[in-house]
């Protein structure tokens, strides 16, 4: 009885919000837009003062490995006032993620069934949180052995000066492709539950899926094995959590049908 209510209330909801004007639906999209740029601009000001210590802070493994004549240079006029400015503003958006998920659940929500709401909720939360364990890892594990094979391949007649523009967006992009891989446990959940692809499917597909990891960790990482190998086999490990929590859910869906 209680769930033939719960279908009733669902379906009513849902029958509610179609019947809203779109530019009902453009207005929301607009308001929980403002609120991401309000909360982003404020984070963003509120780092702007210590961005300084933030690029130091994010330049001192390679600063370690340089030798000691060397250091990071500013190539452009403009670089060194602009470099730790765009890094406080890549830290406002990371600062951010949540808040901006957030306001993207407020925006489906009302749209989605409370049996959709149980699962996406816990799938929100593990993207949000898997992004940042993708992070960490680069900062905490990959980066120092990354830029150590970079800096100590060069010749002996190469003085390394890098760039801090260069770096920076050496550093965002490593940090941005071990957020986004880090995923792919809730990718796959998602491409199970979305029905686009089939548990066994994907669990025959293995090798195939493996060697696919590692060609794409040698596409977007840098050009040093051992980099390939941080990202690759952190992915393969997550596509089996992944597979295992898929096969969990299916069996959970089954047993309530």
């Amino acid at each position: 009885m209680a769930s033939d209510n719960d279908k009733r209330h669902d379906s009513d909801q849902t029958d509610s919000i179609s019947d809203m004007p779109l530019m009902t639906h453009f207005a929301e999209l607009r308001t929980r837009l403002i609120y991401i740029i309000a909360f982003v601009a404020v984070v963003f000001l509120a780092l702007v003062g210590f961005s300084r210590e933030l690029y130091d802070f994010i330049s001192n493994p390679l600063v370690a490995l340089l030798p000691k004549q060397a250091s990071l240079i500013a190539t452009d006029v403009a670089s060194g006032f602009l470099a730790p400015i765009r890094l406080s503003f890549f830290v406002a958006l990371f600062i951010s993620v949540p808040f901006i998920f957030w306001q993207i659940w407020q925006f489906v929500a009302p749209a989605l069934y409370r049996n959709e709401k149980r699962i996406a909720i816990p799938l929100l939360l593990s993207a949000i949180l898997l992004f940042y364990v993708g992070v960490a890892f680069a900062y905490f594990v990959v980066l120092v052995p990354a830029l150590k094979f970079l800096v100590l391949f060069a010749p002996d007649n190469v003085l390394p000066m890098t760039d801090i523009d260069s770096y920076l967006n050496f550093v965002v992009r490593l940090f941005l492709v071990f957020g986004v891989m880090f995923e792919i446990p809730v990718a796959t959940l998602l491409l199970v539950l979305m029905n686009v692809v089939s548990v066994a499917s994907l669990a025959d597909k293995r090798r195939y899926i493996i060697v696919g990891c590692f060609f794409i960790a040698a596409i977007v990482t840098p050009p040093d094995g051992g980099t390939m190998v941080m990202l690759a086999v952190p992915m393969c490990l997550l596509f089996e959590i992944g597979l295992i929590l898929a096969r969990v859910l299916a069996k959970n869906t089954k047993s309530l049908s």
